[in-house]
């Protein structure tokens, strides 16, 4: 057959934008699931090759924070946990605030880093920030365990409460993909923006109820300060597996809508700006 044949008989695939107001292409999601699962995979694999403690450096980040805040907070500044432990009162915030920090920060400088990737071929681009934000749940979950041991150690034992802990970490990677892309997107177009990541965390550590609880927040005001999701998210932690509190479900439901604008908010401007990857980066 003559070498003009065979390629004549290639199918031609033509990539064009996409017509109208579409967030996410469940087909092509789908189509490209397995880049995805090679793209997480591969993460993993990188954050661990050639580590001494390996799946250990999930826990000691968390815990040493732990330790931290209970000396300077618990003992020094003798804030109260709600009549917990300190110890726990904090890591059971600190396994939540971890995952959410290295998943917005890994996301952010996403696309920067796959500037290879992104220019040489087409596939979802949003594959790109999503990975580090399921990548992370390893460690999460790795911390989780440590948490459970810890909970058995102080004499708290997991009820039926426990079931709700899945929808606060849907919760964590909504707000968390949102944020990711449309830093990953702005840090794009401004490459300042990698310098501000790290400060934009370091202010939502503390504007969040990891080192406090939310009982010191003026009642009048809770409802303004469950508009960062994060604070909705933590408290529902500790009453979900602690019962500091009662299951804190205004703060949730106000949490859930502020995740999901966060959420459609960072995928629309991400696939606004997405066209432009391979000029700007």
């Amino acid at each position: 057959m003559d070498s003009s044949d065979t390629n004549s008989a290639k199918p031609i695939v033509h990539i064009e934008p996409k017509k109208g107001l579409q967030l996410i292409d469940l087909r092509e999601l789908k189509q490209y699931r397995d880049l995805l699962y090679f793209l997480v995979a591969r993460d993993i694999k990188v954050k661990y090759k050639q580590t001494v403690l390996g799946g250990l450096w999930a826990v000691i980040q968390p815990f040493f924070m732990m330790v931290v805040f209970t000396l300077f907070f618990g003992k020094l500044a003798k804030i109260p946990s709600d009549g917990i432990p300190y110890p726990i009162f904090n890591y059971s915030a600190m396994i939540a605030w971890t995952y959410f920090a290295s998943a917005i920060s890994g996301a952010g400088n996403s696309v920067v880093g796959s500037a290879n990737l992104i220019s040489k071929i087409y596939f979802p681009r949003i594959f790109i920030p999503f990975t580090p934000v399921l990548a992370g749940l390893v460690d999460f979950f790795i911390a989780f365990v440590v948490l459970i041991g810890m909970m058995f150690y102080f004499h708290f034992y997991p009820n039926v409460m426990l079931l709700l802990v899945p929808l606060l970490i849907l919760l964590m990677i909504l707000t968390a993909t949102g944020v990711g892309m449309m830093l990953a997107a702005l840090n794009a177009k401004y490459r300042d923006i990698r310098y501000t990541i790290p400060f934009l965390i370091q202010v939502w550590l503390f504007a969040s109820p990891i080192v406090y609880p939310t009982s010191l927040v003026p009642e009048k005001y809770r409802l303004i300060y469950a508009l960062n999701p994060m604070a909705g998210v933590i408290e529902g932690f500790r009453s979900a597996l602690l019962g500091t509190i009662a299951f804190p479900t205004l703060m949730i439901l106000e949490s859930t809508v502020i995740s999901m604008l966060l959420f459609c908010i960072g995928i629309y401007y991400f696939k606004q700006t997405e066209r432009y990857f391979a000029d700007i980066i």
